[in-house]
């Protein structure tokens, strides 16, 4: 990257450039960390679990398969959901697949998957753009609604709720979301998760996404909470619901497994991102060796 690229925060791509001749070295990588980067405490904040969903998809419509996952328009398009599930884009020779409206819409929240056709091939689409329109969580809806108690929210009982609710109040309830994801297709590798904002492939368990208004990307970030924690994580990816400076999206993996693992996890956690010194110098937060045990 060039000096000055940014990265988020304050940091820049100059900012990281000794720490990362030194992992070039080979040095070992704890000795590194501890002797050039400085811990800031972010404060308590969240961390949820996403994950690449694998599901089934044809090359054209039919009733097992009836919405469409769209590349991303030519011209900027700021349409809502609702207009383009009325058909705003059709016609447009955009259209990638064909896969189930519940899966389309978590597909869209994950940001990227994996799409089985019916001749084996497997089709891996990742985020090429969005609609611009705001993002509104369906699962908060629905707990203002008392339809699903807050502490039992989880993807797993939004798939639910809407099997299970009539079709229109299902179709309306994801029309409330008026953000929309484009998709592009992506070399597949079965072995590597999808590519993420900082452009490598993620890994399970140890990469997160991060707001970079507060985060820069590729900086190693150590969380502290409960279920699968603490873990040293890397900042490398974003996403449109992860905003603030404690909030964090864990990457699970891919298919069934990372589903039921990602989908039931929220839990409050406490954020420290590693940084050089030069990256710091205005951030705001507290340095960990000024702040109260």
């Amino acid at each position: 990257m060039p000096p000055d690229a940014p990265l988020g925060g304050t940091s820049i791509a100059a900012d990281w450039a000794e720490f990362c001749t030194a992992i070039a070295s080979r040095r070992p990588l704890r000795d590194i960390i501890e002797r050039m980067l400085v811990v800031q405490d972010h404060g308590e904040g969240r961390l949820t679990g996403y994950y690449e969903p694998e599901l089934r998809g044809t090359p054209q419509p039919n009733p097992a398969f009836p919405t469409p996952l769209h590349a991303r328009p030519p011209t900027p398009f700021t349409g809502s959901r609702a207009q383009i599930q009325d058909g705003a884009l059709a016609g447009r020779g955009l259209e990638l697949a064909w896969v189930d409206t519940v899966d389309a819409f978590f597909l869209h929240i994950q940001g990227s998957g994996r799409v089985i056709l019916p001749d084996g091939r497997v089709l891996r689409l990742g985020y090429a753009g969005a609609n611009q329109q705001p993002y509104v969580p369906i699962g908060r809806i629905l707990i203002q609604r008392g339809a699903i108690p807050r502490e039992a929210m989880s993807m797993q009982a939004i798939r639910a709720w809407l099997a299970a609710a009539p079709p229109e109040a299902a179709r309306a309830l994801l029309r409330a979301n008026p953000s929309y994801i484009f998709f592009q297709e992506l070399p597949l590798r079965p072995d590597q998760g999808p590519i993420g904002s900082l452009g490598v492939p993620l890994t399970p368990r140890h990469s997160i996404a991060v707001d970079r208004a507060h985060v820069p990307l590729g900086a190693p970030v150590f969380v502290l909470g409960e279920t699968g924690l603490p873990r040293l994580m890397a900042a490398q990816d974003t996403g449109g619901a992860i905003r603030g400076r404690g909030r964090g999206d864990a990457f699970w993996g891919w298919g069934d497994a990372a589903g039921e693992a990602a989908g039931p996890m929220n839990q409050p956690i406490r954020m420290f991102v590693l940084l050089p010194p030069a990256a710091i110098r205005e951030a705001p937060g507290t340095p960990l060796a000024e702040a109260e045990p």
